[in-house]
């Protein structure tokens, strides 16, 4: 098993202190691990002979049996960003299936999830808690931001532009940068509901725009899953549950 990199920053709600190559994955499978080895951090983990493999996804909404079969996708890391339930109801249920993978596992609280909520259920359940964190891999920094920005549901996971953007700027100096939010950046193919009709962060894109991480990845809008775009020198993917395989040499 993987051993654990160092990970810096904290989470909590609103008012908490602010401290590739791959695939989409439109079908079950699995890759064999090679014997290579490479440096994450500050332990030395088992990889495969491309590299380390991060496994993506986000909006699961409940949806148990796509769950599972993207946990049985063989990857050194596993990163949900977001909305493993619908207004909090189930979060148990995401826990027990996401452990299967154990210490394998960051979550991120979508806009349906509080911060609260998501550290509970990685507290029971042995997963990592990822909002507002990173951790480094070999010379790659990974970053995960949770939340939204408002939406009109009121939902328990959202952030103000500000309060985006100031949590964000913690990652500004991390290079080379895999960054990883529910929130899409505003304007682009990532957050489009329908012609004319966007629904992402302004202060999303405002960092990637000044930024430029490596990678991007994202959730939230539904109706641009599996959309790959190039935001600059950024290469960026709203994985949905389709989910994507990211390979760091």
């Amino acid at each position: 098993m993987p051993s654990k990199p160092s990970i810096s920053g904290g989470g909590g709600g609103p008012n908490a202190p602010l401290l590739a190559k791959g695939e989409l994955l439109t079908k079950g499978g699995s890759l064999a691990k090679g014997e290579s080895r490479s440096r994450l951090g500050r332990g030395t983990v088992l990889a495969s002979d491309l590299g380390v493999r991060i496994l993506i996804f986000s909006d699961i909404h409940s949806d148990w049996k796509t769950l599972e079969r993207l946990l049985s996708v063989e990857a050194d890391y596993y990163i949900a960003a977001g909305d493993q339930v619908t207004w909090a109801k189930g979060i148990e249920r995401a826990g027990e299936i996401l452990r299967s993978r154990g210490g394998k596992v960051y979550v991120l609280p979508g806009n349906h999830e509080s911060a609260d909520q998501v550290a509970g259920m990685c507290a029971r359940y042995g997963l990592h808690n990822f909002h507002e964190r990173h951790m480094q891999i070999g010379r790659w920094h990974v970053a995960g931001l949770g939340y939204s920005s408002p939406t009109p549901f009121n939902t328990p996971g959202e952030y103000t532009e500000p309060q985006l953007a100031q949590r964000l700027e913690r990652f500004g100096a991390l290079d080379p940068l895999v960054l990883v939010c529910h929130a899409p950046p505003y304007g682009t193919a990532l957050d489009r509901i329908r012609e004319g009709l966007h629904a992402g962060s302004t202060a999303v894109r405002d960092f990637i725009q000044e930024h430029q991480p490596v990678y991007f990845f994202c959730g939230h809008i539904h109706e641009a899953e599996g959309v790959e775009a190039r935001l600059g020198q950024t290469r960026a993917w709203n994985v949905g549950k389709k989910g994507y395989l990211l390979q760091l040499e």
